[in-house]
């Protein structure tokens, strides 16, 4: 698949995603791995939200979570050649508030729920729930 030049800022917003998610799996096994008698794989039951062992594994997790729907949405918007601005939107809208959400897990330590990471997982949401919606109206048209 050969995608269009007017894709590019949509490319280089899906490299950051991918940068991002990265960065957070190596973070969450640097630290980890610094733990004694940390097993590959394995978190420790015990651990939460005060910990930042726990809260960098939750960041990747997370991310892995979110990470096939935006993929996915990604590459049949690119296909069914989508609005290549809002596509680009979209995609850096998810990039940003996934980063952001990354900062403030890592940054404020709490158990409440919504927390201020809460709302970037939502925008994160959005842009995917969005992009997926252009791809599909521009499928079916």
């Amino acid at each position: 698949m050969i995608v269009q030049p007017e894709y590019t800022p949509a490319l280089w917003g899906l490299f950051v995603i991918l940068v991002t998610l990265l960065v957070q799996w190596f973070v969450a096994s640097g630290f980890k791995s610094t733990r004694p008698g940390a097993v590959p794989g394995k978190i420790d039951d015990q651990l939460s939200h005060g910990d930042f062992v726990f809260r960098a594994h939750r960041t990747f997790m997370n991310s892995l979570e979110n990470m096939p729907l935006m993929l996915g949405a990604v590459l049949l918007a690119l296909m069914v050649g989508a609005q290549p601005l809002f596509t680009a939107v979209f995609i850096w809208l998810f990039a940003l508030a996934r980063i952001i959400h990354m900062a403030l897990y890592y940054l404020i330590a709490t158990e409440r729920n919504p927390s201020p990471r809460s709302y970037f997982f939502m925008l994160g949401l959005a842009a995917n729930v969005g992009l997926l919606a252009l791809a599909g109206v521009t499928l079916a048209t």
